[in-house]
């Protein structure tokens, strides 16, 4: 990595999260605040686990496209390979390669980690303990649009830096725990969100979505995933039911359903049995 000691960045403030510089006041007077009901008045729950706000000043945004394209322009002209965020983008950025790794874990640290403390405390515990940052572009002569998928983090904050165009709206479609993964989602677990420049949304990564088609245009996104290493090896400890996951929900309100019809049954018996046998 020693490398990007040649690579100029093209706004340095972006390498040291500036609040005051990049966050909305709002933003910061919640976090510091931080209390469930300050949280409440910026940020809203359109759907269960699904929690939308605005976080970042405008030229935020207008500055972070700017420098993907000065480190593309950087590694083009090094012939540098750049890592991608997995292996079937062509044009998504590790954001963590190039030195933005510092602002990222700032950001998890200090305005990120009590949100997710107050909305997803069976998660994030005393802290978030790793992150993995990127950049993605979607649409015309970008990547393809990404499937109904789960994603290796905790906690997932997506914020849409630019769109143009028609389509790429997120479809969530249920919270699953590792033994329920595979459970198709049942119709009331779907949710459209249309993610629009400015806005931020906070989910489980293990909350199952995926983009609708771009039907024109393209749009950019920078993705946060936050970690919790403790938090993973509790998993292996799960309880039976997970009050999050939506098939744990279904199958817990089955299970007890089950139960009291037995309960009932039985109870049905007793007072047959316990009548007087009546008189021929």
């Amino acid at each position: 990595m020693q490398c990007f000691l040649f690579l100029q960045p093209r706004f340095k403030g972006l390498y040291k999260l500036d609040p005051k510089l990049f966050l909305l006041p709002s933003f910061r007077k919640a976090i510091s605040e931080n209390t469930e009901e300050s949280f409440r008045r910026i940020i809203s729950e359109p759907f269960p686990g699904v929690f939308v706000f605005k976080m970042f000043q405008p030229d935020f945004s207008e500055k972070l496209l700017l420098e993907v394209e000065n480190f593309r322009k950087w590694a083009n002209e090094t012939n540098f390979t750049i890592r991608r965020p997995d292996n079937t983008s062509k044009y998504g950025v590790v954001l963590d390669d190039f030195g933005l790794d510092i602002m990222l874990k700032q950001l998890m640290d200090d305005f990120i980690f009590p949100i997710c403390k107050v909305f997803f405390p069976e998660v994030c515990g005393t802290m978030f303990d790793s992150h993995y940052g990127f950049f993605i572009e979607n649409g015309e002569d970008r990547d393809a649009d990404v499937g109904f998928h789960v994603e290796d983090s905790d906690i997932t904050l997506n914020v849409c830096l630019s769109k143009q165009g028609e389509g790429g709206e997120i479809l969530f479609a249920g919270a699953r725990c590792n033994k329920h993964m595979d459970i198709d989602p049942k119709p009331e677990e779907y949710f459209d969100y249309c993610h629009i420049p400015g806005q931020a949304i906070l989910h489980r990564g293990c909350h199952v979505h995926g983009a609708r088609a771009t039907a024109s245009g393209r749009r950019a996104n920078m993705i946060l995933w936050c970690q919790n290493s403790l938090f993973r090896e509790m998993q292996t400890y799960e309880p039976e039911f997970s009050d999050w996951c939506g098939q744990c929900v279904h199958e817990e309100k089955e299970n007890k359903s089950q139960i009291l019809a037995v309960k009932r049954k039985e109870m049905f018996r007793i007072e047959s049995e316990a009548e007087p046998p009546r008189k021929k």
